[in-house]
């Protein structure tokens, strides 16, 4: 095993920062137990990753994908298309709760106005 190198201390300091992170908005009842899980698996394969980064470099060069750098491109591609997608569906879920309460305060003043 080779030594680890200084962007491999910043990227486990990092990892290590966000699963505490993650931990006291879970804590705080900001994160449900599943988004929670979520997290934690994600910041423990990111610390996997920052730990053994000549396994990433295998499993890039199986996919055909022959400089890590890249590899890690598209994945963060990736993830940033899925966190946008997650973002747009629950803009539209709220945007419909909020026109339903929207609808409900209107139609309980205009019963107060008719009285």
């Amino acid at each position: 095993m080779a030594l680890i190198q200084g962007i491999q201390i910043i990227g486990i300091l990092f990892a290590l920062f966000m699963i505490y992170y993650t931990f006291i908005n879970f804590k705080r009842k900001q994160l449900k137990k599943s988004e929670s899980a979520l997290w934690f698996v994600m910041w423990f394969i990111f610390l996997l990753v920052a730990i053994f980064p000549t396994y990433l470099k295998k499993l890039a060069e199986t996919l055909s994908v022959y400089r890590t750098m890249d590899f890690l491109t598209i994945l963060g591609f990736f993830f940033i298309i899925l966190l946008t997608f997650h973002n747009y569906v629950q803009v539209k879920k709220n945007g419909r709760k909020l026109e339903e309460i929207v609808r409900k305060i209107a139609f309980r003043s205009i019963k107060k106005n008719k009285k």
